[in-house]
């Protein structure tokens, strides 16, 4: 939980935010596994719109280019 707190910290640091999601998935069921997302959710999103709502793909994702993401990246492990 450290490890998670610490990288949700550095996103938060470089990537603006309304609040930050962590999110543990995985099942026994399936495939016997754990994983974390780091979800931030994007400054001014209406409260209707947080939650599971930000969280469902079906409600739209926020346009990436590789370049973007890679910079992120960086900026991130920069913060770390």
């Amino acid at each position: 939980m450290r490890l998670v707190r610490r990288v949700a910290l550095a996103v938060e640091a470089v990537a603006p935010s309304e609040r930050t999601y962590l999110l543990t998935l995985g099942s026994q069921q399936g495939n016997a596994h754990l994983h974390w997302h780091v979800a931030p959710l994007p400054p001014g999103t209406p409260y209707e719109r947080q939650q599971y709502h930000a969280l469902m793909g079906e409600n739209g994702l926020i346009p990436w280019t590789r370049d973007q993401a890679a910079d992120l990246a960086a900026r991130i492990r920069s913060a770390l």
